[in-house]
């Protein structure tokens, strides 16, 4: 079924030729048609409002069909809209047509026997706009749905365990707990420095069996109320909310870095023994205000020294000044 309403942008230097299309388009009851008399103004108007078909004259002067068009394949990717192009032209042989479509033409019309092609053109170019623009708007909400999903996503994979993320939202509500409640909170950064040298050895199949070993045996050490998730391939996070911040010390999370590194992990590979870091950065309502990204980085920096002193390595804030 025909749209009237299909948006139509003839673009032709010749007024006389615009005008002869254009009053064929109105016979035929299509009643949103546009006119420009240069490339520089059609794109100027499309920037206001896209069209759905854009009819134009290949060759005009200072740009012509085929440079009109490259514009016109530019704006279309910034506004996730497609524009069906049609030229018209009085080249004939198959060179114009790769040339044409090689610069992103759909389709084009001899000027010879425009009067016997324009309509079937414009009744096809009708059907494929209506089809490209709901593809289109199926893509964007796709891509909406996808982006949504991502945000909601707060689980690792591999582990089952929450990820970055979800860490990220539980430390901000712990230091608004902190500044609301008091207490203190710690954060332990784990770190498995053999990991990805297990993984060149054994192949990826292998780091998830032993992702899959180093979690059930963290969730067996700690608390239950305590937070734990999955930061990366090598690298778990715990958070635990303490009333003092005297409880957050490395004495107290000995037990954590001894199952990692004193009992080896049976794999299908056999018995496998990691190497196991510890960063410990504790706080409480004296250390506010403080920024998630920057106790995560702290953790990092001091990562190092534990892998080296074979000890967890702890930070308490404020630091002493």
């Amino acid at each position: 079924m025909q749209n009237t309403h299909l948006s139509i942008m003839v673009v032709d230097d010749a007024k006389f030729s615009s005008a002869v299309i254009g009053r064929e388009l109105n016979n035929a009851g299509y009643q949103d048609v546009r006119f420009a008399s240069s490339a520089k103004e059609a794109i100027g108007l499309l920037e206001k409002r896209p069209a759905s078909v854009l009819l134009a004259d290949w060759l005009m002067p200072d740009v012509n069909g085929l440079q009109l068009t490259e514009q016109v394949r530019q704006l279309d990717e910034t506004t996730e809209h497609y524009t069906y192009v049609i030229l018209l032209t009085g080249r004939e042989g198959d060179n114009v047509l790769g040339e044409a479509f090689e610069h992103g033409v759909d389709d084009f019309i001899n000027k010879a026997v425009m009067h016997e092609q324009l309509l079937p053109r414009i009744y096809a170019a009708d059907r494929l706009c209506h089809t490209l623009q709901r593809l289109l708007q199926s893509n964007r909400l796709l891509a909406r749905n996808v982006a949504n999903l991502e945000q909601r996503n707060l689980v690792e994979p591999v582990t089952g365990l929450g990820n970055l993320r979800y860490l990220q939202q539980r430390l901000s509500d712990s230091l608004r707990q902190i500044e609301s409640r008091g207490g203190a909170m710690c954060y332990l950064l784990i770190g498995l420095k053999d990991i990805p040298a297990l993984q060149n050895q054994h192949g990826p199949g292998f780091q998830e069996e032993l992702l899959h070993c180093v979690a059930r045996r963290l969730q067996q050490l700690v608390r239950p109320m305590d937070t734990l998730v999955c930061i990366d391939d090598h690298h778990f996070g715990l958070l635990t909310v303490l009333e003092n911040l005297s409880e957050c010390s490395p004495s107290s999370f000995k037990r954590l870095h001894d199952g990692l590194n004193l009992k080896a992990f049976k794999t299908s590979e056999g018995f496998v023994s990691l190497k196991a870091g510890i960063a410990l950065v504790g706080m409480d309502k004296k250390a506010l205000p403080q920024k998630v990204d920057d106790l995560l980085q702290l953790a990092e920096k001091i990562l190092p020294d534990s892998y080296d002193s074979g000890r967890v390595t702890a930070l308490r804030l404020p630091l002493p000044a």
